[in-house]
């Protein structure tokens, strides 16, 4: 009979610690969490440090949309280019010229890339009013470490 009861205590103390870690997890969860490792969203740092208005976060989110397809499109041709590029490794002799180009298109959508984000803040820019202006100019001394990739496990070279 004792064993019966120590087993029972036991079994009812262990099912209060897994109902207290549920709850804790679930009132504390991931749905807290800002996304990008703890950051928040670089749009909510752009609408909240510029002051945008209605009307501005409106045209904000059309800027946004296009930037993101924009950013897409050049990524895959990116990683297309990449995908030809290493598979002229399967090839018994690489062809130089074949490599000179895909690196040369890769070069040039990277490039690409950087000017779409450039013309995304300079549109950003037309859409502040002359009080926003201080604002903005403090924004760009933030834009690289506010866009900065987000950090991936360790790497395996």
């Amino acid at each position: 009979m004792e064993k019966t009861k120590l087993l029972t205590i036991a079994v009812i103390g262990l099912l209060v610690i897994n109902f207290g870690t549920l709850g804790f997890l679930l009132l504390n969860g991931k749905g807290h969490h800002p996304p990008h490792g703890g950051r928040p969203e670089p749009k909510e740092v752009i609408i909240d440090k510029l002051h945008l208005d209605a009307n501005q976060q409106k045209e904000y989110a059309k800027l946004i949309e296009w930037h993101h397809s924009e950013i897409e499109r050049l990524d895959e041709n990116i990683r297309h280019a990449k995908n030809e590029l290493y598979s002229q490794l399967n090839q018994p002799e690489i062809n130089s010229k074949i490599r000179d180009l895909l690196i040369a298109d890769i070069n040039s959508n990277q490039k690409k890339i950087e000017e779409t984000h450039f013309k995304h803040f300079a549109d950003i820019k037309k859409l502040c009013r002359k009080d926003q202006m201080d604002e903005f100019n403090s924004l760009t001394e933030e834009l690289s470490r506010l866009f900065a990739p987000k950090p991936h496990g360790p790497r395996h070279d």
